[in-house]
């Protein structure tokens, strides 16, 4: 890159005359204060996601100070600027809607503004995956800064994590053994501090998964957002942000390959890490060419085991993971496995990383390969002709009883059927059936909303049933615990074979067999999809704006939910 294209000369606005573009650019600017010292050194971008709407980035004041500080240090210029940010629980209709949108946002001012490198800070589940997909979109030199989990909560003696408790003490309190006082006082206590999910949930999930990558510095996915070691992440991250920036590599398409993906994928088993993280990793892939094949990801989950004992699969917490080693501890166990020679964004390579892993003496939070916390990896995929195009179940963190069963299905057909009817005292239903949710996938929901934790009926909630089978084509926070599959493909709302289930047939599971079946015989199963296709469309459309947009161009489940016309080369993509 010649010195023509650094710095305040990088994507000048259009005038017609480039020398008075710069000009006006260098007078505007200089009304902050700067100096022309500071205005002749490399730019590092840092994106500022921090919102009153959004605790998981509480933090992220703090964080950009530390990231300056680390910039200015090694001689760069350090630039916030703000996009989109995501909080999970305060989205309409989810944040998985707004993924893609925070994607084109972090995107477009990546490139409309001048900047020689960034640093895009996020945690809140869909904020990590967007801004990897805007970097490899844009392939402009890029480093991860996540925001780290919350601290643990205390209740009546016990430790508490956001959210796999949460859903658990709801759970008591939906079955009438807590009251509404207590419950009012842990919901002060779930989340003592901003950080995001402190549990394996999606962004403790997706903060590995970048890390595994190369996109994030090392030993940087664990440390708590409000420790001190997370605030020196972020200044070492600034730092090599400036280098880069002079230096021009790696870029996101150095870091994002074949070989990274696999390793992401064997590290995403073995954490027993989030679904969310299957659909999030495909897209963050997808942008970089590399096409993440599900049936290798089934393969390596039956020869990679889950080493991680952190919520929902096991006991202990982020923090905790921190203190035993962090995740080039834990990747130490999968050395056979990994490709080493893959590169990082700290310049070295992943070996590098695992030869640096701190050893922690006396520890149980991370598992040898040979005697591991479960014997196979977090997720299987699932086929059938209940789901052609694959699904997907987190085994890891279900009942061991329910791994292999037949039911009676129990159908509802939307979320709101769902909320309508799921606590009915008449509800024809034991904890024997299969709880069914259609038309809440990518286009159905729309946006996939995290509704295939389906509630235990509450009539057998309050007989001590705490769990069941139950399946959709949504997803499910990866904080929840449960015999649950998703993210069933095609979707019902394209007609996928879940919009003709109905109650009383017979489904099985099997997933040692990794089998989903309708146990109906195919001329009736395409007796109904015919008559499904003459129906008129099962909800309104949107007539305008980002909505539309979505509901025109999302892709399903197992392609990652990304815009069909965001894809890089228009789908071409290596597989992985």
């Amino acid at each position: 890159m010649t010195k023509g294209t650094k710095g305040l000369r990088k994507g000048l606005t259009s005038y017609g005359d480039a020398g008075f573009s710069l000009f006006l650019r260098t007078a505007f600017i200089k009304a902050m204060g700067f100096s022309d010292d500071a205005l002749d050194r490399p730019i590092v971008g840092i994106t500022d996601t921090f919102s009153d709407y959004n605790p998981c980035h509480g933090n992220v004041p703090d964080l950009i100070e530390s990231v300056k500080r680390g910039v200015m240090l090694a001689g760069g210029l350090p630039m916030v600027f703000p996009t989109i940010s995501i909080g999970e629980s305060f989205a309409h209709p989810t944040s998985m809607f707004l993924r893609n949108l925070m994607s084109m946002d972090t995107e477009e001012m990546m490139r409309a503004q001048p900047m020689d490198s960034v640093v895009v800070i996020g945690g809140c589940d869909k904020t990590l995956p967007a801004q990897v997909m805007a970097a490899a979109s844009m392939d402009l030199p890029t480093i991860v800064v996540q925001t780290g989990p919350m601290v643990v909560g205390h209740h009546k003696g016990e430790v508490l994590g956001a959210c796999t408790d949460c859903r658990r003490l709801w759970g008591q309190h939906r079955a009438g053994n807590i009251d509404e006082a207590e419950i009012k006082t842990i919901s002060g206590r779930l989340a003592p501090s901003v950080g995001t999910c402190m549990v394996m949930g999606t962004a403790s999930t997706m903060a590995c998964v970048v890390e595994a990558l190369g996109m994030a510095l090392p030993n940087s996915a664990a440390a708590p957002a409000t420790h001190a070691d997370r605030r020196r992440i972020a200044e070492m991250s600034g730092k090599r942000a400036a280098e880069m920036a002079v230096s021009g590599v790696p870029t996101p398409a150095e870091l994002i390959t074949e070989a990274s993906v696999r390793n992401a994928m064997i590290v995403l088993q073995a954490i027993g890490g989030s679904t969310n993280g299957l659909i999030h990793l495909t897209a963050m892939a997808g942008r970089a060419g590399v096409h993440v094949d599900t049936e290798a990801f089934d393969k390596l989950g039956r020869e990679i085991p889950v080493l991680l004992n952190l919520k929902p699969s096991g006991q202990h917490y982020m923090e905790h993971f921190h203190y035993a080693g962090g995740l080039p501890a834990l990747m130490r166990e999968l050395k056979p496995y990994l490709d080493l020679n893959a590169p990082s964004v700290s310049g070295g390579t992943l070996g590098d990383a695992i030869e640096a892993a701190e050893t922690v003496p006396n520890q149980n939070v991370i598992y040898s390969f040979a005697a591991p916390l479960k014997q196979e990896g977090a997720m299987a995929i699932l086929r059938g002709n209940l789901a052609p195009d694959g699904a997907v179940i987190k085994h890891s963190a279900a009942s061991p009883s329910l791994l292999t069963h037949t039911g009676r299905a129990v159908v509802f057909d939307s979320v709101e059927d769902l909320t309508r009817r799921i606590d009915l005292p008449d509800l024809d239903v034991n904890e024997d059936d299969i709880l069914v949710l259609r038309n809440a996938g990518p286009k159905g929901g729309p946006g996939m909303p995290e509704a295939g934790y389906l509630p235990i009926p509450l009539k057998l909630a309050r007989q001590g049933v705490k769990d069941m089978v139950r399946i959709s084509d949504a997803r499910m926070s990866g904080t929840a615990f449960g015999t649950i599959v998703l993210h069933i493909a095609p979707e019902a709302s394209v007609g996928g074979p879940l919009a003709v289930v109905q109650t009383g047939d017979r489904i099985m599971l099997d997933v040692p067999a990794r089998r989903l079946e309708l146990l109906i015989d195919e001329a009736e199963l395409q007796r109904r999809l015919k008559i499904w296709e003459t129906q008129p469309p099962h909800r309104e459309m949107a007539k305008r704006g980002y909505a539309k947009l979505y509901e025109q161009s999302v892709l399903q489940a197992d392609q990652g939910c990304d815009f069909d016309f965001l894809l890089r080369d228009g789908g071409e993509t290596s597989k992985a």
